[in-house]
């Protein structure tokens, strides 16, 4: 049974779910105002999954690795387990997910996924720390899937880039197709349509950005967010004009149509020795 736990401060309340340790809820108080998408199903059930142990999909929803198949959903399967409370503080709080039988079905080491979120001011820290308890090395992915209240037609995303970027596009299938597209920059700003998405995400990958403000029709401030990620994902669902944005930290991605390795072989991939942790974060603030 999934349970919500609260922090606060004097600028800010947000809400964690253990089913997924989601992010479901930022609210300013000060104005009352919610960030967070409310998961209407008629749009997109969810709110802030975290994406482990794959970003996107494995080629033929397929993952080979030490001569064995391995079949996942999109994503991964952390976002749809239920967490454990491993420590709470007035301002910080932390969930484990450890593997066992049912998660080495589709991946097939032992590890302990722990998601933290601290808060001070009007910031929400978001930490992700993946321990390998394996005697082999892993190899693993994880992205954030944050999802914020703002129409799409009209808004614009702001970053720490001031020319152009290049996105990599996706095909039919989910995978990262041959085909990129640049986006010239007004000020550093991407203005948004719905019929950019029309392919599913965009993909920006090399470490482009490091900053991204997300900006209303009359160029306010939204939200803003800082991260360190190799690749950032911007994504709102195709053809259905949903009132949200979602701006992805990733450090992985999803296969290339014509990707046929094995798991350590996959782009973007991120490798752990016995007993090594892999720590990182971003920052959402409002």
């Amino acid at each position: 049974m999934s349970r919500l736990y609260t922090l606060e401060n004097e600028h800010i309340r947000i809400r964690v779910d253990t089913h997924g340790a989601e992010l479901v809820s930022l609210v300013k108080k000060d104005t009352g105002h919610e960030y967070m998408w409310s998961a209407d199903e008629k749009y997109w059930g969810r709110v802030s999954p975290v994406l482990f142990p794959v970003v996107g999909n494995y080629r033929n929803r397929t993952m080979r690795f030490g001569g064995s198949e391995y079949t996942s959903g999109q994503h991964g399967f952390a976002r749809d387990m239920e967490f454990a409370l491993a420590s709470q503080m007035d301002d910080e709080l932390w969930f484990v997910l450890s593997s066992n039988d049912e998660t080495k079905k589709q991946y097939p080491f032992s590890f302990s996924l722990l998601l933290g979120y601290r808060i001070k001011d009007c910031t929400v820290r978001v930490m992700w720390n993946v321990m390998n308890h394996d005697s082999r090395d892993i190899w693993f992915s994880i992205g954030g899937h944050p999802a914020f209240v703002s129409p799409v037609e009209g808004a614009s995303i702001e970053f720490d880039v001031h020319k152009s970027v290049t996105a990599k596009t996706l095909d039919e299938n989910g995978l990262v197709s041959g085909e990129t597209k640049e986006f010239e920059l007004d000020g550093g700003k991407l203005h948004l349509s719905h019929e950019m998405f029309d392919n599913d995400a965009l993909i920006f990958e090399d470490q482009q950005i490091r900053k991204a403000v997300l900006k209303d029709e009359n160029d306010n401030d939204v939200v803003s967010m800082l991260f360190d990620a190799p690749l950032l994902g911007v994504w709102t669902p195709a053809g259905k004009k949903a009132p949200f944005i979602c701006i992805e930290p990733w450090y992985g991605r999803t296969d290339s149509n014509t990707f046929d390795g094995e798991l350590p072989d996959r782009e973007w991939g991120n490798k752990l020795k016995p007993s090594e942790v892999f720590s990182t974060h971003y920052e959402i603030i409002v």
